[in-house]
């Protein structure tokens, strides 16, 4: 099955009066890139969430972010009473001797200052929460997965469709092919009758059939067809053909080349050109194929 490497996926997850939205985006890449985005306080969820996208995803930049939305305000702040006692009475008994007026809202500010009046306590992450998280993730990346089917369908229709153009531009050059012998006969013979000298015919003939030998593109024509083919058969047949659909453009742009710089004509020339139009965009569309 075919998938594109970019895509789009979220998940949600509900743990008590907490939801965990997971979302995943992914883009082009000769390897599996992952970077995850997660609170702090959840980083020993981390290799689960790593371990599920590679599972899922094999391929691609691939940027995963984790958020964590609470249903009810809640605080991990703490004012130690006792503490903030033991400074206010010292504050007001140090005013009191030097005679210092006391304002209560000044004096609030210093004393919530001072060092351990509030303190912040570590609140332990559940396993239920870990597993809202892993949860979320995979359905992120079910979501994604699918995304990827579902572009990877519209990306090989379009480069099979231009498979089909290349193959059809090739076989428009066989009627230019076989009148250019002519037109080469014809062209070395007037150019030979303006030197005015004499000249073994039989000679002649032979160099000409050696010259037009040199131009004959039938291997080039055979090969093209079979990388076509070849195409086609891995595009059907495998599920992450996206290198070796690669590898296949790269073939056929050599004989494509080839094709180009033996044509000697303007039409063959004109629909080359047209061949590798459609080459370089499959070229394109196949690094986006996973």
């Amino acid at each position: 099955m075919i998938k594109s490497m970019t895509g789009f996926g979220k998940g949600e997850a509900v743990c008590g009066d907490k939801k965990f939205r997971v979302e995943l985006r992914s883009l082009n890449s000769k390897q599996l890139d992952l970077s995850v985005k997660l609170p702090g306080r959840y980083r020993a969820a981390e290799a689960e969430v790593r371990s599920i996208v590679t599972q899922h995803l094999v391929r691609g930049k691939v940027d995963c972010f984790i958020s964590v939305e609470a249903q009810v305000a809640e605080t991990t702040a703490h004012i130690n009473a006792a503490t903030f006692k033991a400074y206010a009475d010292e504050l007001r008994a140090v005013c009191d001797a030097n005679h210092i007026a006391t304002d209560g809202d000044a004096l609030l500010m210093a004393v919530m200052r001072m060092p351990d009046v509030v303190s912040t306590e570590e609140q332990e992450v559940s396993e239920a929460e870990i597993g809202a998280i892993v949860e979320a993730t995979r359905m992120a990346a079910d979501a994604l997965d699918s995304f990827r089917v579902q572009e990877g369908a519209i990306l090989i229709a379009d480069l099979l469709k231009r498979i089909d153009l290349i193959e059809s531009y090739r076989h428009e050059v066989e009627p230019f092919e076989s009148a250019r012998v002519e037109t080469i006969k014809c062209r070395i013979r007037e150019n030979i009758q303006k030197l005015a000298i004499e000249l073994d015919n039989n000679r002649l003939e032979q160099e000409m059939i050696f010259y037009i030998e040199k131009l004959d593109i039938t291997e080039e024509k055979v090969r093209l067809d079979n990388h076509c083919n070849y195409f086609r058969e891995v595009a059907a047949t495998e599920d992450a053909p996206g290198r070796k659909l690669g590898f296949i453009a790269q073939e056929l742009g050599r004989e494509i080349n080839t094709m180009g710089s033996k044509s000697n004509e303007a039409n063959m020339q004109r629909l080359v050109v047209m061949m590798k139009d459609e080459l370089e965009k499959i070229k394109e569309q196949v690094l986006n194929i996973l």
